[in-house]
């Protein structure tokens, strides 16, 4: 009879060897029966958003080809990504605040999961930005209308996996204050602190590589939240016009290559009269007199002119206002979440004046009470 061996690394274990055969398994199981991985794998990397994150429960074996750092490159580098619109939305009797993404290829819209903030948040003191070819949105500070603080929360969506995550949180708590994305980096600017009101001066600045914040140049001076925008490599932030009108608006201008703030030009400032929207290189802005004529700013000239064509659908879209632009294109989102989607071209004669097209495109009846606080252009 042979010796039993009392050495507890040759004992097996029923739990165990059920677990990995289960996970050879798996690992040996075909993306789609009948068909090459690398077909199968062609079938996934075209699936439209948000159903290559919704097909990660259908098995282990698409989870693992989904989520897999080589899978998004490649996505990437055949750029398969289209944009979609992302709206950051709120009811002000049902105090509900939700994210939804719009296709505008389709006209369908996509509910995303609940966004990990506190049921108390107020939705206005959030400050919303995008890193749009990451497929990534980020959400900044907040206040909770239950004990007016301020708070420091970084919140990021991610396309890729159709799932929220808190990152590391800002220096400064702060609300109803300015955010863009200049060159990768994140920058959140002015704001206050809603217990006492106070306006804040400092400004941070987000690496999402590193998941760490640091530092840059404080603003010139206190600004209330207005309006802002980032033209090229330069962020612009105003207060815009405040009744009774008796004082010109302030403006800065942050260049992060040298760190430092300078005024706004007058004529800028002057003629910022509404939500603002990039396409391109231009500043447009729609305004909020009258019948919400468009213009677009001259940095030659210093000042703002009209943009010809069809004229603003105000009986579809009613104020507020979230305005993004992207490849040529304006998008608005309106009271109700109805969507203009304004198409940008040259007029011609050489002097760069721009006309619009206006399509509406209405949102489903589920949206009706709803306010867009943001909204933001994401390739996914």
């Amino acid at each position: 009879m042979a010796a039993v061996k009392s050495s507890s690394s040759s004992v097996s274990n029923p739990v165990s060897d059920q677990c990995s055969d289960q996970e050879s398994s798996n690992k040996s199981e075909p993306l789609i029966p009948g068909l090459p991985d690398e077909i199968a794998e062609l079938c996934l990397l075209y699936l439209p958003y948000p159903y290559q994150a919704l097909v990660r429960s259908v098995s282990a074996s698409w989870n693992r080809a989904i989520t897999d750092s080589s899978f998004v490159r490649f996505k990437k580098s055949v750029s398969l990504p289209l944009p979609y619109l992302f709206v950051f939305a709120f009811n002000k009797l049902t105090s509900r605040i939700q994210w939804q993404a719009l296709d505008p290829r389709s006209g369908r819209w996509f509910v995303l999961p609940p966004m990990p903030c506190p049921k108390a948040a107020c939705p206005p003191g959030f400050a919303c930005t995008s890193l749009p070819r990451q497929g990534k949105l980020v959400v900044l500070g907040g206040v909770r209308s239950d004990s007016e603080c301020s708070t420091r929360t970084t919140i990021v969506y991610r396309t890729s996996t159709n799932q929220w995550s808190i990152a590391a949180p800002m220096r400064t708590p702060r609300s109803f204050f300015d955010a863009g994305n200049i060159n990768g980096k994140i920058l959140a600017v002015g704001g206050g602190v809603a217990r006492n009101g106070d306006l804040i001066r400092a400004v941070d600045c987000y690496d999402p590589e590193n998941d760490t914040w640091a530092a840059s140049a404080a603003l010139p001076t206190n600004q209330a939240k207005y309006d802002s925008n980032v033209v090229g490599n330069k962020m612009y932030v105003t207060e815009g016009w405040v009744w009774p009108f008796m004082h010109s608006p302030r403006g800065a201008v942050y260049d992060p290559d040298e760190d430092t703030w300078q005024e706004m030009r007058r004529g800028m400032r002057d003629g910022w009269t509404g939500v603002s929207v990039v396409v391109g290189e231009r500043l447009l802005v729609i305004s909020e007199y009258g019948d919400c004529p468009m213009k677009v700013y001259d940095p030659d000239e210093d000042t703002w002119r009209y943009v010809s064509g069809d004229k603003f659908p105000c009986e579809a879209l009613r104020r507020p206002f979230a305005a993004s632009g992207v490849e040529g294109n304006i998008y608005v989102v309106a009271c109700g979440l109805n969507v203009g989607i304004g198409r940008l071209s040259e007029c011609g004669g050489g002097k760069g004046e721009l006309k619009v097209e206006w399509q509406v495109v209405p949102a489903p009846t589920a949206f009706r009470g709803f306010s867009p606080s943001s909204c933001q252009v994401l390739y996914a």
